[in-house]
């Protein structure tokens, strides 16, 4: 693959004086510490080894939200914490954070009585400051099946409704890039770190450009490792997690039709049904996991799970694994804890310095990434004793005028992919199918799409016969593992 002038220009900025901070990792932590970085007037880089958002920040459920499920384990503080930040996003990046309204049906059978369940939508508005994304509400079994007329009616005792926000995680990492490259921040995927040592108040990094396998030095005050599931096997990092996996089935909105999401219960396990555009979006699955980190996709008995939980709920349904246009599978970086199921580890954030401005960020959730980034950013800068602005993450919106992003994909044409490649660091096919767009996740005949946005990328990146063939390839063997 050629270099591009616009990818020589972000490596020569690396590598050509002494970063204030450099960022590893660029899914949604990462891309929130550079955006809060360089709004402040640091001068910060980030490097990715693989595409943004290419791990969980872009396999995700989704969803915004406190977590009904933390407030049932009495993680007030979490919950304030995420609700909280879903309101900042929805004022900073409301193309990209939707009110979206659950209906959690109450069975007998179920983990949570419904008088239950009614006080605990009221706390959940309370812990918003009184002013959630919508009011939480009662409703009756009979608005219950008017509203999702395939549910289960035997036993059914009603159920609250309940108001969370809706987004698009890949799309959500990418703004937050564009918005830290437009305050200053040089970012290069597709890069990785290879080693460091600190000498002389000065961080040595070592990093690759996997495009062209050549190496070169970035020097930095200060190094911010947010790398996610591959945290823990970064160069001098103290992390330690517990990787669990879930997966999501994609299928036509009709054969569920709801115009709100629904709350499934399997245990204390929560899973939800939730609508997107002409689509609906199934998940997810929570086991512990071991294997490759490069290569997490959806196993068979995942999929048969889902649809075994969600018949139960919806009987007529009769679901199968024809009904799936496509699915995905990612890892939770939740910190270590050997004790007790993966649905009942702590998803809170910790911040560690294991070594001189060496900072190790892991834990947490997509809701509180931009307080995580803010909280680290103080952090460092109080050690490295930087000068720097107040945070302003908060308050500005992340994006003025964007284009080709939001909840749904685009429009698919020549325009979109030229966007995504001039000005989004696209480099290659599965960039702009899985993570930019998501035609990938959207669209029966994505293959066929595929290959003419492969056409225009060929035309727009220079690409040889060769190189052509071998990005159609590679796209392929993504698509058949997450199909």
């Amino acid at each position: 693959m050629k270099i591009s002038e616009q990818r020589r220009a972000a490596l020569q900025t690396l590598t050509g004086g002494e970063l204030d901070m450099l960022v590893i990792g660029g899914g949604i932590v990462g891309s929130g510490v550079a955006r809060d970085a360089a709004m402040r007037g640091l001068k910060v880089g980030l490097v990715e080894q693989h595409d943004f958002a290419f791990g969980t920040s872009g396999r995700s459920s989704r969803l915004l939200h406190g977590g009904m499920r933390y407030l049932a384990q009495g993680r007030l503080g979490l919950v304030r914490e995420a609700s909280v930040e879903k309101k900042i996003l929805h004022r900073i990046a409301p193309h990209l954070a939707a009110p979206l309204a659950f209906i959690f049906p109450a069975y007998p059978s179920a983990e949570w009585p419904l008088w239950q369940m009614r006080i605990g939508v009221k706390i959940y508005d309370l812990l918003c400051g009184g002013q959630n994304l919508g009011k939480s509400s009662v409703i009756s079994k009979e608005a219950t099946l008017q509203a999702v007329p395939q549910l289960q009616p035997d036993e059914l005792r009603g159920a609250v409704r309940y108001f969370d926000g809706f987004t698009n995680d890949a799309r959500l990492v990418l703004d937050t890039l564009c918005s830290a490259a437009a305050a200053g921040a040089t970012l290069l995927n597709y890069c990785r770190l290879e080693k460091a040592s600190y000498q002389n108040g000065l961080w040595q990094c070592v990093v690759v450009d996997k495009t062209t396998e050549s190496r070169c030095v970035v020097r930095a005050r200060a190094v911010v490792n947010a790398s996610g599931p591959w945290a823990g096997g970064v160069p001098h990092s103290q992390v330690k997690l517990r990787l669990t996996k879930g997966i999501h089935l994609v299928m036509e909105r009709s054969r569920l039709p709801a115009a709100d999401a629904v709350v499934l219960t399997e245990g204390k396990r929560i899973l939800f049904v939730i609508p997107w555009g002409e689509r609906l979006i199934l998940g997810t699955t929570d086991t512990d996991y071991t294997g490759s980190l490069d290569d997490v996709r959806p196993e068979a008995s995942d999929v048969v799970y889902l649809l075994s939980v969600a018949n139960e709920f919806f009987p007529a349904a009769q679901l199968k694994m024809a009904d799936v246009i496509s699915s995905w599978a990612g890892l939770r970086p939740l910190l270590a804890d050997p004790n007790g199921g993966a649905s009942d580890i702590s998803r809170a954030h910790e911040i560690r310095s294991p070594e001189p401005n060496w900072w190790d960020v892991a834990g947490g959730k997509l809701t509180t990434y931009r307080l995580m980034a803010e909280q680290t950013v103080d952090r460092v800068i109080a050690a490295a004793r930087l000068n720097a602005k107040s945070c302003l993450t908060a308050n500005v919106p992340l994006l003025e005028n964007p284009e080709f992003s939001g909840l749904l994909p685009p429009e698919f044409g020549r325009d979109a992919v030229t966007h995504h490649c001039s000005k989004e660091w696209a480099l290659h096919l599965d960039d702009v199918m899985i993570r930019r767009t998501s035609w990938h996740y959207y669209h029966r005949d994505a293959m066929e799409k595929a290959r003419q946005a492969a056409r225009w990328m060929a035309e727009l990146l220079d690409w040889s016969l060769v190189e052509y063939e071998a990005e159609v390839a590679r796209y392929s063997a993504a698509f058949n593992k997450n199909t």
